[in-house]
């Protein structure tokens, strides 16, 4: 561990990851396991429009926890009502289905493949003498099951059920920080999300952009370069690794 943030000024000796987006292709997994769902169920859809409509429901369902309108419920329970509100945009009524089946078919969001690029390059990290962990809105067992499906070779995981904020939410950056007993300056976020990395910052994380241009598919390509300065930034996180 020799890498000096230029931003914090102190050595990292933390690097955490958020995970959907830039650990996971979380598109492609949940198209998959919509795809078998609707073909058992004999419905006419597009599999991925509807993982796309799924997740577009992920940042408005935080936000009423992060705004108090709710308790704080893990993107567990997230993610299954947030199924059900996808079914209605259909059409559909989840009524008509059997919940074991819809609720089998929201724990795909514990199963997502890894990018090309992941395991290898959190490997290599966790090789350099670094700390690697996810810094992620899942909750724990669902981070649990992710890793190990995936081969993920964490050295812990933290899930947002330990810190009970969801990220923007400064609380979701400092308690992992807190919990690993270092200052905020000893922790990378590395992440493919620049508004993520601007929060990390603003609270005195390092940060580390990873491009992920196909997170929303080849229509909705994504920037490939970094648009603000962060401490690294690099295609892969592979590419990380080498620069740490």
């Amino acid at each position: 561990m020799t890498y000096v943030s230029p931003s914090t000024g102190q050595t990292v000796r933390a690097v955490l990851f958020d995970v959907f987006g830039t650990v996971v292709d979380w598109r492609s997994g949940i198209a998959a396991a919509v795809g078998a769902f609707a073909s058992v169920h004999g419905l006419d859809l597009d599999p991925y429009a509807f993982a796309d409509s799924w997740r577009g429901q992920y940042q408005p369902a935080m936000q009423r926890v992060r705004a108090g309108a709710r308790p704080f419920v893990t993107l567990d329970v997230l993610h299954r009502e947030n199924l059900d509100d996808a079914l209605r945009a259909l059409g559909l009524d989840p009524g008509d289905f059997d919940p074991v089946e819809l609720d089998g078919l929201a724990r795909a969001w514990h199963f997502l493949p890894p990018w090309p690029d992941s395991v290898a390059g959190i490997t290599a990290i966790k090789r350099s003498g670094y700390i690697v962990g996810p810094m992620s809105n899942g909750n724990t067992s669902l981070l649990l099951d992710m890793a190990k499906a995936a081969g993920l070779p964490w050295d812990l995981i933290l899930g947002s059920d330990v810190s009970r904020a969801y990220k923007p939410d400064p609380e979701a950056y400092l308690r992992p920080a807190a919990l690993l007993e270092l200052d905020p300056g000893e922790v990378m976020l590395a992440a493919a999300h620049e508004a993520d990395l601007a929060a990390a910052r603003k609270v005195g994380l390092a940060t580390a952009f990873i491009a992920r241009p196909l997170e929303q598919g080849p229509a909705a390509a994504q920037a490939a370069a970094a648009t603000q300065d962060w401490d690294l930034a690099g295609a892969a996180i592979t590419e990380i690794a080498g620069r740490l």
